[in-house]
Formats: structure tokens, C-alpha cells, sequence
């Protein structure tokens, strides 16, 4: 019998990657809509249909047995990857070409691809804004209440009562912001200036690799320099967010997950960080059950956060993603003619390769970091 951890997992899981699949499927529906375009199929999930109904316009609504993505597919298409069925084509009759995908001009052609990531990254900001509306900014000023003996803090010259106000050109409002900028950054010279006395000066210090076991058991690794914040009630400030500002600060969450994530792939194509770190569905699945027990509002934050990271994803320059069509329609723009379908066929072939073995690596790393055979014996206990 499945234990109800376990079904605290699916759960979380599902109801977090269902509704950010469903906004980034959405995005590709409303802009095809709107360029006049014939949607066939929207469907959450892949393989066999479990549910599904047409709405007036003729186009099928379903549920796929395997609920790890979605497509939609329109009018000319041939597969969920949106590639040209070219026998179609061939035979399509005035009426068909006017709704075809394939026969609008590029320009219709790139705004409905590009309407699924930019759906996420407003899907995150919607998500960022409304919880900063409801629960207000809490912040804990970048103060240094004392500094770890021997650490790299205090062979750069940390004092107690130090009050961090630059970490190199970026402005920094709170402890959580020198946290955010020293994680990712072991093993590099930040320069940070500080507010000593009255006197501001300026101290280099070189974060540290940490790896440590969080409080879920997840072994993470992370830069430390090792000072400590102050701890008292009073430090903490609680202040109201109204609407505008909440949809700035949305935005800069936006902005800082997606800059971090390609300051982690840089460092880790430089062998700075490890590709154990990348995480696939396993991964993910353990985070929305882990976080769902915590708050509501912790798992509609992941929900945010992996809603700007499958954005993000989709529009890397990968055949079968987004970003590959992109890539494409860029090139017809340029080149005033489409890529043939030679091209594309072998194309898409190598994106699917490499699509494959990325879910390979990622589902590899989930099955050695979460220790899975320990944790699924333990489901069915």
C-alpha cells in the first residue's frame, strides 16, 4: 500500500508541473489564435489519451497518460514537435493554407514559438508578484553580527557589525542578496564594499566550497565565507508591498533566476561547479513533496521558480525545442526562404538525441543523489 508521503509527492508534484505546463501550452493556443492559425490538439501530458473533448472551434482538449509535459499541435503539423507534415502540405487547398502554421509568414511563426517561454517568465512574475501582495517583503539588513574563525571572511577582514552595501557593482538591500551573490560564486574574487565606523571600504574575499546536507537530507553545495547575520527579532523588517511594486519585485525574480542559471552553466562548462547539481523529474518530484509540507506558499514559490527555469529551457537553441524553431525562422528572416526540409529532418534527429541524453544524465543524477532505492523501499513500506 502507498504510504501517504508518497502520495504527498505525486500530488505536489503533478499539480506544480501541470499548471506550468498548461501557461506555457497556453501561450503557443492564444498568439496561434490569434494569427489564425487551426489548434488540432492542446494536450497535457503524452501517449494514450485519458481525457479529452473538442471545444467549438474544433480543437481536441486532452489529458496524456504520461503527465511529464505537453504539446500543442496545429494545423500542417505532423508530430508534437511541430515539425512540417510535407505530404499535407503538398495537398492543402487555399482554404487549408490560411490556416495552415507552416504557410504564415515567419513573423506569426515566431511570435506564437516564442509565446510559450515568454507565458512562463509572466506565469513566474504573476506568481513572485502575488505572494510579495499577500505575505509583504520580509528583509534582514546585511549586517555582520560575527565572523567564523578561520574562515575566508575573516582572512579578507570581516568585523563584527559590518554592514555589507556592494558585493562588486551590485547594490545589496539585505542579508538573503550576499547569500544569493556568494553561493554561486566559490572560488572568486567578489570585491565588497562595506560600511565600517562611518568609513566605507573595500574588501576582496574568495568564497569557500560548502557542501552540506539540508533539512530535507539533500547533499548541496554552495559558496560560504563565513559570516553570520544578526539574529534579533527587531532585525527583521516586515513592510507591505502594494501592486506596482510587487510586480517590480516579481520581475527582478524573475531577472536574478535566469541570470544565476546561466552564471551556474558558465561555471560549470569551466569545471567551477558540478553537473551532479542538475536535477530531472525524480528531483523534482522529492522538492514539491518536500516543500508541500512545509507551506502553501513555499510550493507556489517552486511552482515560480520552475516555471522561469522550463522557460528558460525551451529557449536554448535545441532542435525540438522552442529556441531550435526559433533558431530556424531566425535563419528564414535572414535568408528570405525556409530551411529545407532535409536539413530540418536531420536536425530535429540530433536534437532528440541530445534531448534524450540530457534525460538520461539528469535521471542518472536524480537516481544517485536522492539515494533512490532507499527512498522508494520506503514508499511501500
Amino acid at each position: 500500500m502507498l504510504s501517504g508521503g508518497f502520495l504527498i509527492y505525486i500530488l505536489a508534484f503533478l499539480s506544480v508541473l501541470t499548471v506550468v505546463v498548461f501557461f506555457h501550452e497556453l501561450g503557443h493556443f492564444l498568439v496561434a489564435r490569434l494569427c489564425g492559425v487551426r489548434v488540432e490538439t492542446f494536450s497535457i501530458g503524452f501517449g494514450r489519451e485519458i481525457w479529452g473533448r473538442y471545444d467549438a472551434h474544433g480543437t481536441r482538449w486532452k489529458l496524456g497518460w504520461l503527465p511529464l509535459g505537453g504539446y500543442v499541435k496545429f494545423w500542417g503539423d505532423e508530430s508534437a514537435a511541430s515539425t512540417p507534415d510535407q505530404s499535407q502540405l503538398s495537398h492543402m487547398s487555399d482554404e487549408d493554407r490560411r490556416i495552415s502554421f507552416h504557410h504564415k509568414p515567419v513573423s506569426n511563426r515566431l511570435a506564437i514559438v516564442a509565446a510559450g517561454p515568454v507565458s512562463n517568465f509572466i506565469l513566474g512574475v504573476l506568481i513572485f508578484a502575488s505572494l510579495l501582495f499577500i505575505y509583504g517583503r520580509s528583509t534582514i539588513p546585511a549586517k555582520v553580527d560575527s565572523v567564523q574563525p578561520g574562515s575566508a571572511a575573516e582572512q579578507a577582514g570581516f568585523q563584527h557589525g559590518d554592514i555589507i552595501l556592494k558585493v562588486d557593482d551590485e547594490n545589496i538591500e539585505s542579508f538573503s542578496d550576499v547569500q544569493r551573490r556568494v553561493m554561486l560564486s566559490a572560488g572568486e574574487t567578489l570585491h565588497m564594499l562595506i560600511s565600517r565606523d562611518g568609513r566605507e571600504l573595500t574588501l576582496e574575499v574568495v568564497p569557500r566550497v560548502d557542501e552540506f546536507t539540508d533539512a530535507f537530507g539533500n547533499v548541496q553545495r554552495r559558496g560560504l565565507i563565513g559570516i553570520v547575520r544578526a539574529n534579533n527579532p527587531e532585525d527583521q523588517i516586515t513592510e507591505s508591498v502594494g501592486p506596482l511594486k510587487a510586480l517590480e519585485l516579481g520581475t527582478q525574480e524573475v531577472y536574478f533566476i535566469i541570470d544565476q542559471t546561466f552564471v551556474y552553466l558558465g561555471r560549470m562548462i569551466t569545471g567551477k561547479e558540478s553537473a551532479e547539481q542538475l536535477g530531472g523529474p525524480l528531483r523534482i518530484a522529492q522538492m514539491s513533496g518536500q516543500v508541500a509540507q512545509v507551506s502553501l506558499p513555499a510550493l507556489i514559490h517552486l511552482m515560480g521558480v520552475l516555471s522561469v527555469s522550463i522557460g528558460l529551457l525551451n529557449l536554448f537553441p535545441v532542435p525540438m525545442l522552442d529556441g531550435g524553431h526559433i533558431l530556424f525562422y531566425g535563419i528564414e528572416a535572414v535568408m528570405r526562404r525556409p530551411v529545407s526540409a532535409r536539413v530540418l529532418d536531420f536536425s530535429y534527429r540530433i536534437g532528440f538525441a541530445a534531448i534524450t541524453t540530457l534525460i538520461v544524465f539528469v535521471t542518472w543524477n536524480d537516481l544517485v543523489n536522492l539515494r533512490v532505492v532507499d527512498f522508494l523501499a520506503g514508499l511501500f513500506s
